[in-house]
């Protein structure tokens, strides 16, 4: 006989889940619930957002983002913008979060990036990148493809003549400079870890520059420069 079983959490545009199993009647369900309880127990929430559709919907806050509009791609389902794109109704706090970007090989004209623990639009936490540094033959200069800022106080400038090293370094493994790549933003704490393209060894870990612990979360583009590329947006809380 067959079970369905659903799981629907009212956030935006999170993803809905229906499982379904063929089970012989000999099968005990407890089998089946045990695996949600674990689930229950890690206490994770874990939602996928489609930026398409909450373009679309009104589900973000293009008022400090430019240009921004749907990516015609067959390969992912993406949006393209500057400045900064903020979700609406989403509070993050700490957690993981995953998203496909894509930068241009354009020296000093491609930042994208995450915001978070958003206040206000010029009061956040920022992790980066710069893909133009990601292939740079100079090792210092090199060293500047990943970056942690909190702003207003901390901005990169700052950071780098006050502890240079720290706040920014390379990726690893290299990235394309134009191609999509991966990168997972892990929160927790008093720490901001970031590692690209599913590795193991982290790009980035930093300890955060200030004591907010929850706010806005957004897509970030430097304005003023080139527009970035993003897609499959998740976040595990």
């Amino acid at each position: 006989m067959n079970r369905h079983f659903t799981v629907i959490s009212p956030t935006l545009n999170q993803t809905k889940i229906t499982i379904l199993m063929s089970l012989k009647p000999t099968v005990p369900l407890l089998f089946i619930f045990s695996i949600f309880s674990a689930l229950s127990v890690s206490g994770q929430h874990v939602t996928k957002y489609n930026l398409v559709k909450l373009l679309k919907e009104n589900g973000l806050d293009t008022t400090y983002g430019t240009q921004t509009h749907i990516l015609n791609s067959t390969q992912k389902r993406a949006i393209s913008t500057m400045g900064t794109v903020w979700l609406k109704g989403v509070n993050f706090k700490e957690g993981t979060i995953e998203i496909d970007l894509r930068g241009k090989d354009v020296f000093l004209k491609s930042f994208l990036g995450i915001a978070f623990h958003a206040k206000d639009p010029t009061t956040y936490e920022v992790v980066y990148f710069r893909p133009f540094r990601f292939n740079s033959t100079d090792t210092p200069t090199r060293k500047w493809s990943v970056q942690y800022t909190s702003l207003p106080g901390f901005d990169y400038d700052k950071l780098r003549k006050a502890h240079p090293g720290v706040y920014e370094n390379d990726v690893n493994p290299v990235p394309i400079a134009d191609e999509w790549f991966h990168a997972t933003i892990i929160v927790k704490g008093d720490w901001v870890t970031v590692y690209v393209n599913h590795s193991a060894t982290a790009s980035l870990k930093v300890q955060k520059l200030n004591e907010v612990t929850d706010g806005k979360i957004g897509l970030w583009s430097s304005a003023g420069a080139l527009s970035g590329d993003f897609a499959n947006l998740t976040i595990s809380e």
